[in-house]
């Protein structure tokens, strides 16, 4: 399927996620790892407000009492505040807010039908006055598109609530890459072949590097550059001065269906 329309309107629901879930953490081998909801693709995606999935998967944690943490540009993540900011309280939760502008009508063309600027500016703070850690994902930075706002996204961010940030420069895998260059010449046709120089400049002269420690964050002069700035606008706004730990310490089995009908709880 294509990364482009058929993403939006063919939806693939892995309606037994929390089951497998479930099933997973029962499993006597099983040892508790750090997870992460969202980072292939958002969790509260508009159909979730009728599968409630993310819901079910999140309760399962709430049951185990397993860490997570979370990543979306969705306010639906304000729904779930209710197992959420438990969790949080007792070092098992983190949420992260992708923000890609501060201008409402780049934004709608960088992600259509996503969550508003100031929509997402507010569940930050949300997030934060029901005492979630909450962080900011600037992502993906695009040359010459939103990456002149670096800094001014952080300290939105930094200013309703957050106190951790990350940044992902801008990848182009696979049918990624044509549909990216057919997006940027119809919206940006005067800036597009500056944009495509640079991306290929961090890139080793191609449009993507697919090198683990490079993919990120890119090589070169300008990717160095930009790193720099992002160091500078979280030093300078005290994000990243302390690491949010999640602890593993206080999983626990979940009760697990026995053929009998009897319950058996492990661990």
């Amino acid at each position: 399927m294509s990364p482009g329309l058929d993403f939006e309107t063919r939806i693939i629901a892995k309606v037994n996620a929390a089951e497998k879930l479930r099933e997973a953490f029962a499993s006597r081998s099983y040892a508790p790892l750090l997870l992460n909801i969202g980072s292939a693709t958002d969790a509260y995606q508009p159909v979730e407000r009728k599968l409630g999935i993310t819901r079910a998967v999140i309760e399962v944690m709430s049951e185990c009492a397993h860490p997570f943490s979370l990543v979306s540009k969705s306010s639906g993540v304000e729904r779930d505040l209710d197992l959420i900011a438990p969790m949080a309280q007792r070092g098992l939760a983190a949420v992260y807010i992708s923000m890609t502008s501060l201008d409402a009508g780049l934004s709608r063309i960088l992600e259509p039908r996503a969550a508003s600027p100031q929509r997402r500016l507010q569940t930050i703070a949300a997030l934060a006055e029901a005492g979630v850690p909450v962080g900011v994902s600037v992502s993906p930075i695009v040359p010459f598109i939103n990456e002149p706002e670096l800094e001014r996204i952080l300290e939105a961010a930094a200013e309703a609530g957050a106190t951790s940030a990350f940044s992902v420069v801008l990848r182009l895998p696979l049918e990624v890459n044509p549909l990216f260059q057919q997006w940027l010449d119809l919206h940006f046709p005067q800036r597009a072949a500056r944009v495509m120089a640079r991306v290929r400049e961090m890139r080793g002269g191609r449009d993507y590097d697919a090198r683990f420690g490079a993919r990120m964050k890119g090589e070169g002069v300008w990717a160095q550059l930009l790193e720099q700035r992002f160091r500078k606008a979280v030093a300078r706004l005290g994000l990243n001065r302390e690491r949010v730990e999640l602890d593993l310490t206080q999983f626990k089995r979940p009760l697990k269906p026995r053929t009998d009908g009897q319950g058996d709880l492990f661990g």
